[in-house]
Parts: C-alpha cells; sequence; structure tokens
C-alpha cells in the first residue's frame, strides 16, 4: 500500500502512450495568477498532509508525547517529529524536531524523562533520552538498525530493547586471490534462509534480532537473549524490576513454524529464560498484573486454517493456570495495556477499531472513542492508543474527512486535542461518505459505504469505481482516504465493502473465504455494486474497478468473471498462487496456510484459485501497477498478469513505482499522487462522455 509525486515518477512501461499526470504545482499556479485555489482535493495536497500518530499517555495521565507525520515538499518524504500536548489545555509543545527522523517516545515511569529512536547524529537510528525539565538530550546508545520494543524498568534506571545482532554470511567454495589493485566483479551472495527477503526491508542481512539492556544513563548495553533464532516481540517488565517477558519462536526449525511463537520468562540477574506457554499456536503481547501476580496475553490454537481469531488469555506470573478470558466475545484482540486502572485491549469491530475494559471474569466494556488509522491512502481500520495508571486513553482519532488526530478520553469524557490538517483542509470540498444496505445471494449482511463526490446532488448517476481492500483478512471502514478524495475530485464515486474474509465481524464472516478465496467474493461484490446502483448513486454504464494486494487480486478475479467494468486498474496483484507462495515473504506460510498444500500437492487447486486461469476471459482494459521492491505479492505476479493481458490482446498498460515496497506509504508522496493519477487517467480513457472521446 503507497506513497507519489505529479511527475512521472512511476514508471510506465508498454506502450507509446503515456498516460496523462497533471502539473505538480496547481494550487501553486493558481496562486501566482491571483485565481482561487482549486477547490477539490488534489495531489498537491498530499504535502503537508500530517498524521498523528503513536500517541503516548504520561503515567499520571497529563500529558501526551505523540509523533507528527508530514509530507515535505522539498524533500518529498515524510518527516517525523516527536511533540507534547497538555490534556488539560490542549497546548502542545514541540520536543525533538529539526534533522533526522523521530519517533517512538516512552515515557519513564516517573514521567521526567522519555526514550526515543532518532537519526539525529546523521547515522542510523539511535537510542536517545530527553529530560523534560531541562531539555537536555543524550544519545544512549548507537546501532547498525532501530531498536524496536522499547521498554524502561520500573525504576527508571534501564531500558531494555530488541535489535538485530549481525552474523557472518553462509559460504561456499573460496574465489580466486585478488590481486592488488585489481577491480572485480561483487562477490557471490550465498542465501541458505527460507525467508531471504521482508518486504519494507529487502533482502534479509545475515543476524538474529536479540534482547538488550541498558542503563539510561548510556553506556555499554548488555546482550541478555542469543542463539540462532528472532527474539523480541513486546518486552515486558514485571512490577519487581526482577523479570522481562518476551515473545520468541526459539525451536530449531522455526524459520518452518510462521505461527508458533512462546512467551518467555527472562530473570535479569542471571539470564536464565524459561518458556511460560507451549501450545501449538502463536502467544505474545505479553502484560504483567500491577501487582505482579499474573500475565494477560494473545495467542490461538495453530489449527492450519488462514485465519484464526486471536484470544484473549491469563495465566500466573509463572506460566500455571492458564484460561482464556472473553472467549465469547466474537471478535479479534490485538493489543493489550494493563495498569492500576485495568487491564485494556483493543480489537476491531463493525469498519471501527476500538478499545475495551476487560474485567478477570472476562466481561468486556467498550470505550467510547473509534480510533483511526494512521494510513492515511486508504480507510483500513486500525488506530494507536496507550493508557495511563488512572485510566486517561489517549488515542488517534477517526474521521471521513481527516487524517487522524490526537484524542483523549478522561472521567470528564472524550476530546480532540489536535486538528492538525484542519486549516488546510477546511477550504476543500471534500467528498461524503454514505453506508449502503446489501445482501449476499445467500442473504449475510455485507457491510458497504459509498463515497460520493464533492458537489454531488441527489438524483445524479455518477461514473463509480469499486476499490477492494487488501489482506484479504483485513477491514476498510468510514475513514479518510487520500486515494478516495483524488478519486472524488476527478468526478468518480468510490464504492467499498467488507465482503467475507474481512475481520471484525466474527469468525464466521471471515471464514466465507476459508479454503476458496477468491472465488466466494464475487456474487458478493457484486451485490455491493447492484446496491449502489439500486440506491441511484452509480451510473450502470459507467462502472470501474480497483483494488491492492488482495484487492488486486480480486480485481483480477472480476474482470475474468464479468465485463461489467468499463476499466480496471489492479494494484499487486497475485495472479499465480504457486508463483508467489514460493517467491513472496512468507514462503513458510501462504501455500500451508491459505491454500492448505504445497504446490505440488495440489496444482489444480492453486490453478483453480488464480485469476491467471481466467486471462482467456478477459475484455476489460486493465491497468498493472507494482511497487518495484515488493516483496509480499512480488513483482513478479504484476509482470506475468501484464504480459498474458498483452499476449490476450487486452488493453493494458505495467506502472512500476521506483524504490517502493508492498506499503504504499513506502512511496514518496509525489509518488502516491502520480500513481492515482495514472490510474485516473487509465480511467478518463474509457469513461462514458468523457471529453477526450
Amino acid at each position: 500500500m503507497t506513497a507519489f509525486r505529479l511527475t512521472a515518477l512511476a514508471l510506465v512501461l508498454a506502450s507509446p502512450a503515456v498516460l496523462a499526470t497533471p502539473a505538480l504545482a496547481d494550487g501553486q499556479a493558481d496562486a501566482a495568477e491571483g485565481t482561487a485555489p482549486n477547490p477539490h482535493f488534489t495531489g498537491d495536497d498530499l504535502f503537508g498532509l500530517t498524521v498523528a500518530a503513536d500517541p503516548r499517555i504520561s503515567p499520571d495521565g497529563k500529558q501526551i508525547a505523540y509523533v507528527r507525520r508530514t509530507n515535505d515538499i522539498m524533500t518529498d518524504r515524510t518527516v517525523s517529529s516527536i511533540w507534547l500536548v497538555d490534556v488539560a489545555s490542549g497546548a502542545q509543545t514541540p520536543l525533538v524536531t529539526g534533522e533526522g527522523s523521530h519517533g517512538s517516545p516512552r515515557w519513564s515511569p516517573d514521567g521526567t524523562r522519555i526514550a526515543y529512536v532518532s537519526t539525529a547524529s546523521g547515522g542510523g537510528p539511535e537510542l536517545h533520552v530527553l529530560w523534560l525539565a531541562s531539555g537536555a538530550r543524550a544519545n544512549i546508545t548507537a546501532l547498525p538498525e532501530a531498536p524496536g520494543a522499547i521498554a524502561w524498568s520500573p525504576d527508571g534506571t534501564r531500558i531494555a530493547y530488541t535489535a538485530r545482532v549481525p552474523a557472518d554470511p553462509p559460504s561456499l567454495g573460496k574465489p580466486p586471490a585478488k590481486p592488488e589493485g585489481a577491480e572485480w566483479g561483487k562477490p557471490l551472495q550465498v542465501i541458505d534462509k527460507i525467508t531471504f527477503r521482508n518486504d519494507g526491508g529487502g533482502y534479509v542481512q545475515p543476524g538474529t534480532s536479540q534482547l538488550f539492556l541498558v542503563a539510561a544513563t548510556g553506556g555499554a548495553p548488555r546482550q541478555l537473549t542469543f542463539g540462532p533464532y528472532d527474539n523480541g516481540g513486546s518486552v515486558e517488565w514485571s512490577p519487581d524490576g526482577k523479570t522481562l517477558l518476551f515473545s520468541a519462536n526459539r525451536n530449531p526449525d522455526w524459520e518452518l513454524e510462521p505461527l508458533q511463537s512462546e512467551i518467555y520468562a527472562l530473570d535479569v540477574a542471571s539470564g536464565a529464560i524459561t518458556a511460560l506457554t507451549s501450545r501449538k499456536g502463536p502467544d505474545g503481547g505479553a502484560q504483567f498484573s500491577p501487582d505482579g501476580k499474573q500475565i494477560a496475553y494473545l495467542g490461538f490454537d495453530d489449527l492450519g486454517n488462514a485465519y484464526d481469531q486471536t484470544g484473549l488469555y491469563l495465566m500466573n506470573a509463572d506460566g500455571s493456570g492458564a484460561r482464556r478470558i472473553a472467549a465469547d466475545f466474537d471478535r479479534s484482540f490485538d493489543g493489550l495495556e494493563w495498569t492500576a486502572a485495568g487491564l485494556f485491549a483493543s480489537y476491531e469491530s463493525d469498519g471501527e477499531h476500538r478499545v475495551a475494559r476487560i474485567s478477570l471474569s472476562g466481561q468486556v466494556t467498550p470505550l467510547a472513542p473509534a480510533l483511526g488509522s494512521t494510513y492515511y491512502a486508504l480507510p483500513y481500520t486500525g488506530g494507536e492508543w496507550s493508557v495511563s495508571d488512572g485510566g486517561t486513553m489517549a488515542f488517534t482519532t477517526a474521521s471521513s474527512t481527516r487524517p487522524p488526530d490526537v484524542g483523549v478520553t478522561t472521567k470528564a469524557g472524550m476530546r480532540q486535542l489536535t486538528a492538525l490538517n484542519e486549516l488546510k483542509l477546511s477550504g476543500k470540498q471534500l467528498g461524503e461518505t454514505r453506508a449502503l444496505e446489501v445482501t449476499a445471494p445467500d442473504g449475510t449482511r455485507i457491510p458497504a459505504w459509498i463515497m460520493l463526490p464533492p458537489g454531488y446532488k441527489p438524483g445524479d448517476k455518477v461514473p463509480t469505481i469499486l476499490e477492494m481492500h487488501g489482506g484479504p483478512y483485513a477491514a476498510y471502514g468510514p475513514l479518510f482516504s487520500a486515494d478516495y478524495q483524488l478519486y472524488g475530485a476527478a468526478g468518480y464515486a468510490v464504492l467499498f465493502s467488507n465482503p467475507g474474509g474481512s475481520t471484525g465481524y466474527g469468525e464466521a464472516f471471515a471464514d466465507r473465504i476459508e479454503d476458496n478465496y477468491p472465488i466466494s467474493n464475487f456474487d458478493e461484490l457484486m451485490a455491493v455494486v447492484d446496491a449502489a446502483i439500486a440506491a441511484g448513486y452509480a451510473d450502470p454504464n459507467d462502472l470501474y474497478v480497483t483494488g491492492g494486494s488482495g484487492g488486486g487480486v480480486l480485481t483480477s478475479w472480476l474482470v475474468g468473471k464479468t465485463n461489467r467494468f468499463k476499466a480496471a486498474a489492479s494494484h499487486k496483484p497475485v495472479i499465480n498462487w504457486t508463483s508467489h507462495s514460493l517467491t513472496a515473504d512468507g514462503t513458510a506460510y501462504f501455500g500451508r496456510y491459505w491454500l492448505g498444500a504445497l504446490p505440488w500437492e495440489d496444482p489444480q487447486g492453486y490453478w483453480a484459485r488464480s485469476p491467471l486461469s481466467l486471462v482467456g476471459n478477459v475484455k476489460t482494459p486493465t491497468l498493472v501497477l507494482v511497487g518495484a521492491d515488493d516483496y509480499r505479492t512480488p513483482r513478479s505476479e504484476a509482470e506475468q498478469y501484464y504480459g498474458a493481458l498483452k499476449l490476450a490482446g487486452v488493453d493494458t498498460m505495467l506502472v512500476v513505482t521506483p524504490d517502493s515496497s508492498h506499503n504504499n506509504l513506502s512511496q514518496s508522496p509525489s509518488q502516491q499522487a502520480a500513481r492515482t493519477s495514472a490510474v485516473i487517467a487509465w480511467f478518463d480513457k474509457y469513461r462514458k462522455g468523457d471529453k477526450t472521446e
């Protein structure tokens, strides 16, 4: 999922024709000529767009440190800084700004210091500490890569974190001796890991993630874990400061067990490690109770399914007495915090991300706010939050017309503390999102929404884009989307939904695609389109379809099953499940869990669910888009589809975004704009009544 620029940074291949791309500075040109700025959301508006992320409330609940991510037009990248907001007054203070990237603020237990990660020193990301009273800051430890899972000790004297420990690469044979002064080619790259590249991280460097401890005033760190496997996950201190909890798969065949992890207790004094869980399945996210007697954690039994909801468990501090709580709550938990105010857990539900207080008997009491995802390109559910010792919660806000801000819930109620984009967007006419009533052929309700273009007049039937989420085990909600606003500004309504397989509607709804994805989604998505037409919004003769990742799979599947769309744009699709399962960055996972077998065990099953099998049916002009460095749905998948469409005589082009991984926000702001502009130009080429016809 992605980002952009209005110059042609997206590499367009395959045709002498070039998709029209608007000039970078439309709004700037208007201002220079003395005319009114464009009232609609444009690619220019991506620059200066600011997202509030990672809100961390102080232990006393009086202040919130959060990360501001702002798209900078001069550097064409997102700049991250750390700010402080006063809960009572809403006053904001910059904490860490300037050169470099700054993030991951974490409060010391007494609230006097903040640890954070920064590249301010000019090298790689390093662990820093800021003293709030004086404003002084210090570089605590230099690291080759960003530290993770930063956790203060209860007495504030030490900081635990995870970091990669480099290792020697494997070798095979020996090259000849190189003469002095000779210029030779690069040495061979020898690979022996099953996962040898990660999306967003590139080819995996030799080494493993290990747990470290460093004094809060700096000095040489102490390595706590060792071995040929990754250790880490979240890191949690016991209240007495004697034990650290972490999660890992420390089995010899850990590479072949993608869903296996246990919770371990590490004795800080001796370094002794004890496994507290032992089931087949992932366990993690451990949180000590304030008295240190119990541990809450998340996990599920690995039954080989493509999807299982994550449950909430309690056990004694020594690992005994493990039991599931809130087992009747038909939602998947994804985050935990246990403070003096109680146990809190987050989850998706009905197109929203929520937080609830959980009693030890398993009673679930949802809190008021719906959280907003920091992924502003598309309207995925999600959100970030933290809770103080007294129960005050900081969170990222949700809105259909604004990226997330910082909100807070106190005993007095819920308030939004920041309005980072209000000045920028208040003068813009944005698309309005409305809910649709959709019923699948079998009677199941399919949640759906339509964002109408700015200036929509009741009774108008407008060009409509069906846009589908990835995952497929994920969910959309009525949230802000930069891509959708750009589509709306171009005159398109955007239709989006949560078909079977989407999360936040219970286990049975997610299991609608078990062993049949993407086949069973077709009838559901056609019902969504029919509902938009029946509601009087969508022009049935002016329909388009697009989506990324799992949505790219569905786009390619739909155009192989129907000709009702005038044009399509398939972003980073999976076209051939056999090639994907063996080249993606989850080789040990995708075949076994999503397809239920390895490729040579069920070749016909793989082919029956591959959009490549339907290319002979495709008549819809289809644009294919992918990031050059996408290792989740590798570039070769998109290139296969492009080549197949060419051979089948289907009008197509291939758009490759340089230096982009699977995540849309890995693209620069200018690349995000250029990518969306390319899709709009492709649809405009086939649009009913378009002036270019």
